[in-house]
């Protein structure tokens, strides 16, 4: 799940990114409303995260924009702001949810989860193909009813592949999902990070399989009996 966070305190986007991708999120971090736009205008994100204190711009006057960007995108809101007439605002714009500075980071992390799931129902749905199972609301998932060990990418990379099951996703695709901007990225990475997954996957005796199409890209399917 890929989720933009615009917040131009370089200290608390460090804590609040480190903290996300903890729980399996790939974060984007812009510290403008200009940058802000342009991200959401090239990324299709899973949700945005928008500080309301943003130095170029009011981050109110951002929200109607990523509106129009990406409209069914969950908005969740930080704010300094204690004004209950900020957070109406901001709610009458556009977002769907806010939390007031400071908050706890366990909070962020249930929150940003809870209005992806009113937002888009795929997000509060256990994903299955075969006998291999991902709840992200969890963070879990199983083999046969076992629980399968996976790394915060390789748990990544299998809700990607369940989202979209027997569709070939282009490498670019599924790097462009689970990488954010700035993250060192060797040239084998995806394939090693693959690899891994399906090793686990078939020691697992997962019924579903990840195929290599060569020079196209990857494809998640169930095994035929």
């Amino acid at each position: 799940m890929r989720v933009l966070l615009v917040e131009d305190n370089a200290k608390l986007a460090a804590v609040t990114s480190d903290a996300m991708r903890a729980h399996g999120f790939t974060i984007d971090n812009v510290n403008t409303a200009l940058d802000a736009e342009e991200a959401a205008a090239t990324v299709d994100y899973d949700a945005i995260v928008l500080d309301l204190g943003l130095p170029d711009r009011d981050g109110l006057t951002l929200i109607e924009p990523l509106r129009k960007i990406s409209p069914s995108t969950p908005l969740l809101i930080l704010t300094a702001r204690d004004a209950s007439s900020s957070i109406i605002d901001a709610l009458d714009r556009g977002a769907d949810d806010y939390l007031c500075k400071p908050f706890v980071m366990g909070v962020l992390v249930s929150r940003l989860r809870a209005v992806m799931r009113r937002g888009q129902p795929r997000y509060g749905t256990v994903l299955q193909l075969g006998n291999v199972a991902l709840d992200p609301t969890q963070h879990a998932a199983s083999v046969g009813g076992a629980e399968l060990q996976l790394s915060r990418r390789e748990f990544a990379a299998l809700h990607l592949f369940l989202r979209r099951p027997n569709h070939v996703l282009s490498k670019a695709e599924v790097e462009e999902a689970l990488y954010g901007y700035g993250d060192e990225l060797s040239s084998n990475a995806i394939e090693v990070l693959i690899h891994r997954l399906r090793k686990k996957l078939l020691g697992a005796s997962s019924t579903a399989d990840i195929h290599n199409m060569r020079g196209i890209g990857y494809m998640l399917t169930e095994k035929r009996p």
